[in-house]
């Protein structure tokens, strides 16, 4: 009996043709849900199905059993597949049940989340410097959450939700790009990262080279970023505070992150 998996995350009805071929070539078809989104829409097609409680152990070749269920059979033909990020979707539809179901959710706001978003940035930042890929994976979950969660709070009072989340990031990515999704020609990284900032700079309509740079960044990534946005000037001076910038300046020159080479020189003194 050929078992045919369904995702349940691509629109009903949506199979490869040897599936539909399968289906429409089978003397009986069997699902254990006639409800389900994807079974409907093989009934609505002219298919008939019928409902069983769970998968027969044996039966005929020539009977399908109907499933969205991750199964493990030697028999087994997928009809159709998940698309990449298609997972994304599981997180949206659990976090809308939690919003309606769950009473600590349901309180939840922009402002009392912001710590947690902070913490779970700063538990990314950590699993990263410690080379754990595989916590990597489970923090940045943690991240992508805080996300789907802020946009399903903004969906309720903002008018605004994930879809237009993606498709400004998506929207910022393609035009600070010409050199890729355009006809911008480059001959280094450095014209990118300069095309970048002209970009962006057009783009929020900014007047000082400080706008839209968070004052409460960490002091050495505050004057990084404040270095890069006035093109490296001469810092001079022989303060101590002259001296930090003049170092936060030498490593731009250099390619490498003094807030994170100076976290990871402080680890090793803890080491």
């Amino acid at each position: 009996m050929p078992v045919l998996q369904l995702s349940p995350r691509v629109p009903p009805g949506l199979l490869t043709a040897e599936a539909w071929d399968l289906l429409r070539t089978a003397r009986e078809v069997l699902a254990d849900d006639l409800s389900a989104p994807h079974v409907a829409a093989v009934r609505q097609s002219g298919v008939r199905v019928r409902q069983v409680a769970d998968r027969p152990a044996h039966l005929d070749h020539d009977v399908v059993f109907l499933t969205t269920e991750p199964v493990d059979a030697d028999d087994l033909l997928v009809g159709s597949y998940d698309v990449p990020g298609a997972h994304v979707l599981d997180l949206v539809h659990v976090m809308d049940r939690l919003r309606r179901e769950c009473p600590w959710t349901q309180q939840q706001t922009h402002e009392g989340l912001a710590r947690f978003l902070l913490e779970e940035t700063y538990e990314t930042l950590e699993t990263i410097e410690d080379g754990d890929r595989d916590h990597l994976r489970e923090e940045l979950g943690d991240l992508l959450m805080q996300v789907v969660f802020h946009a399903r709070i903004a969906a309720e009072s903002a008018g605004w939700d994930l879809d237009d989340v993606a498709d400004g990031i998506t929207a910022k990515l393609v035009s600070r790009n010409p050199h890729v999704f355009g006809d911008a020609q480059v001959s280094s990284v450095e014209e990118i990262d300069a095309n970048w900032e002209a970009i962006k700079a057009a783009q929020k309509q900014r007047t000082r080279p400080d706008e839209g740079v968070p004052r409460a960044l960490p002091a050495l990534a505050y004057a990084d970023t404040v270095l890069g946005r006035l093109g490296d000037p001469d810092v001079g001076g022989d303060d101590l505070g002259s001296r930090l910038l003049a170092l936060v300046a030498e490593a731009r020159r250099s390619g490498v992150d003094p807030e994170g080479t100076l976290r990871s020189r402080v680890r090793d003194l803890l080491a």
